[in-house]
Parts: structure tokens; C-alpha cells; sequence
């Protein structure tokens, strides 16, 4: 287990949080999952439920606003210095604002956009809230990716707005290049498969670590969510596509060992 107080560098995935329409069913099913304690906020976050391990903040769960129709869904959120220059970045490279700068009380600023495949996921300018403090153990993210529909617009956009440098993986029937900010994986960005059903756009996925794949993917069973085929090995690790209670899908593996530490990471 690494915990982290400092703010996460430009372009690092640095939160994930949830919006459904149920959040008790949601803090039910994910803290009997993965061993988190929620905390609601009060009414001035919306009621905004902070998931922790060990006290520290490693997911939010939120539930969907009256009166608006959001598809429930994970967001990956990655960390900026300046939500409004990067907003202007996404858009003269091609993206879109899908939900406009806002503030977080004093946690930090934030937007919502969508790459040029049509790909959502948030911007998060640290305020008191850094993101994620928790990695490298069970209930923790383990892996973010964008599975695409656009790839070589995908690829240029994040290129051109968030300076990554790209480490291609790709073979046989797929398409997939790790993301890399100053030679370190933070990401991936690859091909949507062809097993995915054809209306599904571009989309970003989290990945959760698990101590055991199998036994992960019993428990989302036995908590009323649907594991998508069998868990399957990897060169990254043991995982599996599930959904939970509420359908929302999510990624859970259980990665190789690693000395304790993501693959990449300099402690």
C-alpha cells in the first residue's frame, strides 16, 4: 500500500468517482466489495460520498441529480494545473465541454469533456482535494484506459493536450499504445473491442485491484452485479469485466506482483 499527500502531475489519472441513481444501494455494493468506508458530504456537496481505505480518499460516489438524465458511470478525472487552459486546449484539439469549469468549495476546480471520439471523462484541479491517496492494494485503482472508436484522432488529441508519449503493445487483433508522462505508464488508450456492441461509443475505464480475480468476481455475483465472461491472465495481471448492481461496468484485477508498487512507479 503507497499513500500519496502530494498533488499528482498534469495529465495522471487522479480521481475516479461515480454518479448513479441509487448511492445507498451503490456504497452497499462497493464497500462490501472492496472494504471501503463512504462518507457522505453535506447538502453543499450534494451528498457527495467520499470512499476511503485506511482513512484516506480513494473514490467518490454521488448520486444523480434530480431531473437530470446522466447515464450512471465511473469518470476518470485527470489532474491539471489549470482546468481553464486545458478546457481550451481540449476544444482547439478537437474535443468538447460537456460540463463547464466549476468550483469544488475548496477542494478544487473541475470540468467535464469529451475527446474527439467522443470519450468523457473529467479535468481536476487540485484544491485541499488531491485526488486518490491509496495505491498499489486491494480496493484501490489500478488502471485507467480510453478504448476508442477514433484511435488515431484519440491519439493525437491526448498527444497535442496533455504531452503524453506513447509505448505501442498492440498484436493480433488489437490495437493499444501505454500512455507515458516523462517515460513513466499512466494509462492506456486502445481500439474498442469487437465483442462490444456497436451503439457503446468511445469510452474511459477503470480498473480496480483485487486480491484475487476469482474470488473478485464471485463476490460481484453474490452482491446482485454481472461478471462479463471468465477472468482471464494477462501480462499485467489476472482480470475481468463486471458491472455492478446498478449496471454500471467497471474493470477488477488482480495485478502481478509488482514489489509492492505499480509497474513504473518510483516510490
Amino acid at each position: 500500500m503507497v499513500f500519496r499527500d502530494e498533488r499528482w502531475p498534469d495529465g495522471t489519472p487522479s480521481w475516479v468517482d461515480l454518479m448513479v441513481p441509487d448511492q445507498d444501494k451503490a456504497i452497499a455494493f462497493y464497500g462490501s466489495l472492496f472494504g471501503w468506508d463512504v462518507q457522505r458530504g453535506g447538502a453543499e456537496t450534494g451528498f457527495y460520498g467520499m470512499a476511503g481505505l485506511r482513512g484516506r480518499p480513494v473514490a467518490g460516489i454521488g448520486q444523480t441529480p434530480p431531473g437530470q438524465d446522466i447515464p450512471p458511470a465511473w469518470t476518470t478525472y485527470l489532474a491539471v494545473s489549470d482546468v481553464d487552459h486545458t478546457v481550451a486546449a481540449v476544444t482547439e484539439a478537437g474535443g468538447q465541454l460537456v460540463m463547464p469549469v466549476m468550483e469544488v468549495l475548496k477542494e478544487g476546480r473541475m470540468a467535464i469533456v469529451a475527446d474527439p471520439a467522443g470519450a468523457v471523462f473529467g479535468l481536476w484541479e487540485a484544491g485541499n482535494h488531491i485526488g486518490t491517496q491509496v495505491t498499489a492494494a486491494p480496493g484501490t485503482l489500478a488502471w485507467n484506459e480510453c478504448l476508442s472508436r477514433g484511435f488515431p484522432a484519440a491519439k493525437a488529441f491526448y498527444e497535442e493536450v496533455f504531452g503524453y508519449g506513447f509505448q505501442d503493445i498492440s498484436g493480433g487483433s488489437f490495437t493499444y499504445t501505454v500512455l507515458l508522462l516523462d517515460g513513466r505508464p499512466i494509462g492506456g488508450l486502445g481500439t474498442v473491442p469487437e465483442s462490444v456492441p456497436a451503439e457503446v461509443p468511445s469510452y474511459w475505464s477503470a480498473y480496480f485491484w483485487v486480491a484475487d480475480a476469482d474470488a473478485g468476481a464471485a463476490k460481484v455475483a453474490e452482491l446482485g452485479g454481472t461478471v462479463e465472461g471468465q477472468p482471464f491472465d494477462s501480462p499485467y495481471g489476472r482480470q475481468v469485466r463486471v458491472t455492478d448492481d446498478q449496471g454500471v461496468p467497471f474493470m477488477i484485477i488482480a495485478p502481478n506482483e509488482q514489489s509492492g508498487e505499480p509497474e513504473g512507479w518510483a516510490v
